[in-house]
């Protein structure tokens, strides 16, 4: 799945930085072809249509030929797809979690805005009449009908199911009834979408993220929890195909073949009771914050949490995240604390112990402001929070807190420096110095979007999220080393700057830089 090759890239400089020729970007880990598969869907032409929130992008695949033939993404109007879905027409609609937008394109490639439920919108399902239902699942739990044409608002059939999640990954059932799992309640529903009776359909499961019926009415679940689908026969919930967790979604095309996606590695699996056949590999889907440990790599991958061997790009462990359910969660930036790691997540707003060998939770600090990175500072833990802007100390054992410094734009990566602590805003485009007394100086200024740092003696090195440079900073010369695609931007302004935190690390005189669009892993010889 993950190879080790090297690939030689065009150095970019900057005109007035200084030359260095010699520097060599190795490709060193390959990840995903998609930056993280959430819904999926046929369409009438035999593709297989797969949504990305992480890479707001749609993937028409080739299941055939396992190849991607075309992307949907921000310059057609696509904004983080979470599930889609096809009328009898042929068009085809998504939901955006993040902004609440439902929309769709119509035979002619216009874009058609169906309506805007609210964020959290989340699964998508036509009737066999093309009514389009949706619904809200992790930021909010309605279950909503919209117009397709986008006259009429949205009506609610229910304001509020359940806590957190009203219905994820439906699908119309052969009774005429909207199906779909609650993830947080073990079970799966039917709704009748007119007098809004609800009525459970089968439960036992760990946590059910999708339903979908085959060509005769067949009822099959994705239990993420579990890693497994599952089909329900006369009440039986029997086993159909063991896979692995962090599992999203489910599809059937026109010859009953069952096709599956993960949100935390980024492939597509083909699956049946007797085998599980790739179409697009996984690995990293959405690289963010890296670390070193001992002779590993570690990559904070949103939904995972990964390790790769810094001697062949081996994967070495492999966390996986079940959304709002595991106690490692979601986390986007990572470093190291003693023997064990440091997981930042601002979409879960916790920073969190773990202990590497098991995957265990040690220590917990919950319900922070936006937290973006974090770093041992002083028997506590130095939180850069993008809430408040500030950079804040907090003690593992009683769990306070203090504020060591504040007044940043976003504050972004925080590590140790020479005794102190450095931190990038990357909206000022400054890195700063900040002792034990919260004491701030500006190191060096003129940046463009600093995110993630690295030190190597009196050398910084950092990563410019908006424009994909690594620059190399020594005695206040700024040397371009090379460039790779540039970070994901906000999709609104609830989200930090750095939203995916694109990250860098040392080990053994080479500069590892996480690939964030490229979903892999990238050095440079230093």
């Amino acid at each position: 799945m993950n190879k080790f090759c090297i690939v030689l890239f065009a150095v970019a400089c900057l005109a007035s930085c200084s030359s260095e020729d010699d520097y060599q970007l190795e490709s060193f880990v390959e990840g995903a072809k998609i930056a993280g598969v959430n819904g999926m869907h046929f369409g009438p032409d035999g593709f297989l249509y797969a949504a990305s929130v992480s890479g707001s992008d749609i993937s028409v695949i080739d299941t055939e030929n396992q190849s991607i033939i075309k992307r949907y993404g921000l310059t057609e109007g696509v904004i983080g797809p979470d599930d889609i879905a096809f009328n009898s027409k042929g068009e085809f609609y998504w939901t955006s979690i993040l902004t609440g937008e439902v929309a769709g394109f119509d035979l002619n490639g216009n874009k058609v805005i169906a309506g805007n439920p609210g964020p959290g919108v989340n699964p998508i399902t036509f009737s066999d009449d093309d009514r389009l239902f949706v619904a809200q699942c992790f930021f909010d739990n309605g279950v909503f009908e919209l117009d397709p044409t986008g006259t009429n608002p949205p009506r609610t059939i229910f304001n509020e199911l359940g806590q957190f999640c009203g219905l994820n990954g439906m699908d119309w059932g052969p009774d005429g009834r909207l199906y779909g799992p609650r993830w947080f309640n073990n079970e799966v529903v039917s709704v009748d979408v007119d007098s809004g009776d609800l009525r459970v359909e089968a439960k036992g499961f760990v946590v059910p993220a999708a339903v979908k019926f085959n060509s005769k009415g067949q009822l099959f679940v994705l239990d993420t929890g579990a890693g497994k689908v599952i089909k329900v026969d006369d009440g039986n919930n029997i086993d159909f195909a063991i896979v692995e967790t962090g599992l999203d979604n489910l599809a059937f095309n026109d010859r009953d073949e069952l096709f599956v996606s993960s949100y935390s590695e980024g492939y597509v699996l083909k699956v049946s009771e007797n085998s599980i056949e790739p179409v697009l590999p996984g690995g990293i889907s959405h690289a963010g914050g890296i670390a070193v440990l001992e002779n590993d790599i570690i990559v904070a991958d949103i939904q995972s949490v990964k390790a790769y061997s810094t001697t062949n790009g081996d994967e070495s462990w492999n966390y996986k995240n079940t959304f709002r359910v595991s106690p490692m969660g979601a986390n986007t930036a990572v470093s190291t604390f003693k023997d064990n790691l440091i997981l930042t997540s601002w979409l879960d707003g916790h920073v969190k112990i773990m202990r590497p060998d098991t995957g265990e939770i040690i220590e917990s600090l919950d319900n922070l402001n936006m937290p973006i990175s974090a770093t041992p500072f002083k028997n506590q833990i130095a939180v850069a929070l993008h809430g408040d802007k500030t950079v804040t100390l907090f003690n593992l054992q009683d769990k306070t807190s203090s504020i060591l410094s504040e007044g940043f734009s976003a504050p972004t990566h925080l590590l140790n420096y020479e005794g102190n602590l450095l931190l990038s805003d990357k909206s000022e485009g400054k890195l700063y110095q900040i002792d034990d007394k919260g004491n701030k100086k500006v190191v060096f200024e003129g940046l463009h979007s600093p995110e993630g740092l690295a030190v190597q003696g009196n050398i910084i090195y950092v990563f410019e999220g908006d424009t994909g440079e690594i620059k190399k900073i020594e005695n206040d010369v700024v040397t371009t080393l090379a460039t790779v695609q540039a970070g994901s931007q906000p999709q609104s302004e609830l989200h930090p700057p750095s939203v995916v935190f694109n990250g860098l690390a040392i080990k053994d005189n080479y500069l590892y830089v996480s690939g964030e669009m490229e979903r892999a892993l990238f050095r440079i010889k230093i």
